[in-house]
């Protein structure tokens, strides 16, 4: 039998995708309504329940899951937020998300496997504390916790280092190969160690935090096998959906750019090859004063996409040919290619909706990846426990 899925705050099913279709879902959920069309539009209706998470019925669901997928909102986390992070509006709805999965746990159907995903700054929001609540409520009902940061660039070339929370129910069993044999934290991200090694200082004087350092595992990954595709098969010569900007528009772009960046369209240039980069409006604080930058790259590399509440989150696209310089707006299609999104997959055709869409979603090569090489080994493993039993 195929395993089984929950997928809260699912925007456009990028776990779904990258879970594939040896999965089988039997519920998502987001609040977003044109979101959750989407999800309909390209999975089929069934499994998307839309509204807030707080009020949302599950009784229908009567399954034990294999997996809860939860990319809950980074916003009150992010660097660039305000810092209000678990008791913010935003990312606070892991609260909520988590009282629906406790219900759940009480019932008797606990999920194998609970996996969170938010930004790599969860781990030092509030000094550590945020992640620290994260790694707590998911002990207190029963489950063993580990983290790591997984960088999107490994699989697509897009800049996303995202945390992953990945949670085991106490009772279920881990293959040996899964768990860093010497016990140390020497084959664990920086970020992840650095966090735990808190916690444990913590623990000392704070004993509710001990079942936390307790029930820790330091999950061992395997280096990815995939070849991750050059960002310039993923650009448009000619773009669907945008138009490229007038001589003017780009002329101003690149007077915003400080001399470094500057130097780099310069270089550009000079290599006498098609060359693309991606840029983003920065605001930058010089001489006490703000003032609008341009920030660009020509690594092969885009950074990180963004939800588009403003001009300066929509990524830029430069692209340098026989000395000639252009830019316009990366394409919502381009953003779900940087996604790891499959092409067939149906976009909203509203820019603003359509990048929305992909800017906010988890890059589907990494839910793959975690599928693969962490998920599916665990989830068999206890498959053939029971079955010998």
């Amino acid at each position: 039998m195929k395993p089984t899925f929950l997928e809260f705050f699912a925007g456009a099913g990028m776990a779904r995708a990258g879970l594939g279709k040896g999965w089988r879902c039997l519920f998502a959920n987001d609040i977003d309504l044109k979101k959750a069309a989407t999800y309909d539009d390209n999975w089929g209706k069934g499994a998307m329940v839309p509204g807030d998470v707080k009020t949302v019925d599950m009784s229908h669901v009567i399954e034990q899951p294999d997996l809860v997928w939860a990319s809950f909102p980074c916003q009150d986390l992010s660097l660039a937020g305000a810092g209000a992070g678990l008791k913010g509006d935003r990312s606070g709805t892991f609260w909520p998300f988590w009282k629906q999965i406790s219900k759940l746990v009480d019932d008797g159907r606990a999920p194998t496997i609970v996996a969170l995903e938010n930004v790599a700054a969860t781990l030092t929001s509030h000094r550590g504390r945020d992640f620290e609540a994260l790694c707590l409520a998911l002990v207190e009902k029963g489950y063993k916790v580990g983290a790591r940061v997984v960088d999107a660039v490994q699989f697509v070339p897009q800049s996303r280092p995202r945390m992953f929370l990945i949670a085991i129910r106490a009772d279920a069993e881990i293959p040996a190969n899964l768990i860093e044999t010497s016990g140390s934290l020497e084959g664990v991200d920086k970020q992840v160690a650095t966090a735990f090694t808190l916690i444990k200082e913590r623990a000392k004087a704070e004993s509710k935090l001990q079942p936390v350092v307790d029930s820790w595992i330091n999950w061992s990954l395997p280096a990815p096998k995939t070849k991750r595709p050059a960002l310039d098969e993923l650009i448009e010569h000619e773009p669907v959906g945008v138009q490229w900007h007038s001589d003017a528009e780009t002329r101003t772009l690149l007077e915003r750019m400080s001399e470094l960046n500057k130097r780099k369209v310069e270089k550009a240039k000079a290599s006498g090859k098609r060359m693309i980069g991606t840029a983003y409006r920065r605001t930058r604080v010089e001489s006490g004063k703000k003032s609008v930058r341009t920030e660009v790259r020509f690594d092969g590399i885009a950074g990180c996409l963004r939800t588009p509440s403003g001009g300066s989150s929509r990524q830029i696209v430069i692209e340098v040919e026989n000395g000639r310089v252009r830019s316009r707006l990366m394409t919502i299609r381009e953003g779900a290619r940087l996604m790891g999104m499959p092409e067939k997959y149906r976009l909203p055709a509203a820019y603003n909706e359509g990048y929305h869409l992909v800017g906010d979603g988890v890059c589907v090569a990494v839910v793959s990846y975690l599928a693969r090489s962490l998920f599916e080994p665990i989830i068999r493993q206890n498959q053939d426990m029971a079955d010998a039993a």
